[in-house]
């Protein structure tokens, strides 16, 4: 099936970068490609090696490995025609070419992409960026988002991060690495197990929970900077899993010190500003909504574990999920509109998308395994999520229409609890 395209009517950008200056040079409007319908087939991008010296190599590599992280492009292998920038792309099945060039500036460096449209031959829009030779592979990524940008209408998510927990030192420990695996960074040291990491709203910090003094304490780390680690809350029994309010002041965390776990809201300093769940079975797993007005959370208050939503400061609890026996790990859309869930489904853990009201119900996993701890993309249009199968755990990323699980990196050790970043700045 053809895609839709949508024409902009007026696209104007201009934005200033701390690595230098973008600029636009297009010959003509850009085309909007529609990716939200679920049969819509991917868009072929091909990316021919980019002219220049030094890093030029490096450079096309790296931007088609930010492309192919979006569900909805496919990279054309430079195989198919050699690599050569004057190809026939329409013999190739091919949207949109990607003609780019790597130069020296007195900034330092230039990294330059253009889109050719196979359609019409035309050139469309130009990008540059110029920084330092150290900032070569930040300015390729920025390229990427922008020139996902200028195909569909929003920008791409190649700068983003991806926390998760590693047990490649023989404990579970708290890593962050680059959305494509490249720079893996181990956080944690406590030799001890830790679980569920969350990011704060800017991205510069990172809760989690350890067990490293016997008690399931709660800690947040700078990511900024390698030694600072600050106790968020040390009390008795569960001190787990923090979902921060979008102006990241407050979070709201399970606690037990009361006796039953329930939901609490703290600031940044750890102190108790309000109780918003009493009594009510075991209540778990917060999510804000992006206008922080309304939380999703698990509770088995029905005998087994159900999605919920309620105000973000309490109140009346109203049940989402009933289609399976047990219902977990709610994480609200960026977009807002939606929630993925995990549902026991024989005898496995399955990811569900549902509309944010709990209506229009849909599976996105398929195949064996188990999965857990869905995360979205800041765009909205992908699902990290844990896949277990045997003894291997490993994160694997999905579109929203349930199309192409994929494995995201390959890395030492299993791999669990994805948190996937907003965009860096």
């Amino acid at each position: 099936m053809l895609h839709k395209r949508y024409v902009a009517v007026a696209l104007t950008l201009a934005a200033c970068f701390i690595l230098g200056m973008l600029t636009r040079e297009g010959k003509a409007e850009p085309t909007y490609f529609d990716i939200t319908a679920s049969e819509m087939r991917k868009i072929m991008v091909a990316v021919p090696g980019f002219a220049g010296e030094g890093q030029a190599v490096a450079v096309t590599q790296l931007l088609g490995k930010g492309l192919s992280l979006h569900s909805f492009i496919s990279v054309v292998d430079p195989s198919r025609y050699g690599g050569n920038r004057d190809a026939d792309w329409k013999s190739l099945g091919v949207d949109f070419v990607v003609m780019g060039k790597v130069g020296v500036d007195p900034a330092g460096m230039m990294v330059e992409g253009q889109i050719l449209d196979a359609a019409s031959n035309k050139l469309l829009v130009s990008r540059r960026y110029k920084g330092g030779a150290d900032q070569v592979e930040d300015m390729t990524l920025r390229l990427c988002d922008a020139l996902i940008e200028d195909m569909t209408g929003e920008k791409g998510v190649a700068r983003t991060r991806m926390a998760y927990i590693s047990d490649a030192t023989g404990r579970k420990e708290v890593y962050v690495t680059d959305i494509l695996g490249r720079h893996p960074r181990q956080v944690t040291s406590h030799r001890a197990l830790c679980v569920s990491p969350r990011f704060t709203p800017d991205g510069n910090s990172l809760a989690y929970s350890t067990y490293h003094l016997g008690n399931q304490d709660l800690y947040i780390t700078d990511l900024r900077q390698h030694s600072t680690t600050t106790s968020l809350s040390r009390r008795k029994g569960l001190n787990l899993a923090p979902a921060f309010t979008p102006d990241g002041q407050r979070m709201v965390v399970t606690l037990s010190h009361g006796g039953n776990p329930d939901l609490y809201l703290m600031n940044r300093q750890g102190e108790i500003l309000s109780q918003l769940t009493s009594g009510a079975g075991i209540n778990v797993s917060a999510s804000f909504a992006p206008d922080g007005q309304t939380m999703a959370f698990v509770s088995d208050r029905s005998g087994k574990p159900n999605v919920y939503v309620m105000d973000a400061n309490g109140g009346q609890a109203k049940r989402l999920t009933f289609k399976f026996s047990e219902n977990s790990e709610p994480a609200w859309s960026p977009k807002g509109d939606e929630i993925a869930f995990t549902g026991l489904q024989g005898g496995t853990y399955q990811l569900f998308v549902m509309d944010r009201n709990g209506g229009n119900v849909r599976q996105l996993s398929s195949g064996g395994g188990s999965y857990e701890s869905p995360t979205w993309a800041p765009d909205g249009r992908m699902i990290a999520v844990t896949r277990k199968s045997g003894s291997r755990s490993e994160i694997c990323v999905v579109s929203k229409t349930g199309k192409d699980i994929r494995v995201l990196f390959t890395m030492k050790g299993n791999q669990t609890y994805p948190q996937w970043s907003g965009r860096l700045p």
